[in-house]
């Protein structure tokens, strides 16, 4: 459920996002801005290190077809 809400949220780089978050209509105390910072970013890197094993694999089963074909 949550990877559809996330899928659904348009992407916004990280500096735009901290942007946001310093300068939003309501202040956050340090902790509050920190935690969702390191939420975010924790999100995001693993959204990129699935990526990565997404590209990893599609490359090993195009290797694997090719060596079948060979």
């Amino acid at each position: 459920m949550a990877q559809q809400a996330e899928a659904s949220r348009p992407h916004i780089p990280l500096e735009d996002r901290l942007a946001q978050l310093l300068n939003g209509p309501a202040a956050l105390d340090k902790r509050a801005l920190l935690g969702t910072l390191y939420a975010e970013v924790n999100q995001r890197e693993a959204a990129a290190y699935a990526a990565g094993w997404n590209d990893a694999l599609a490359t090993v089963r195009r290797g694997s077809r090719r060596d079948e074909d060979a």
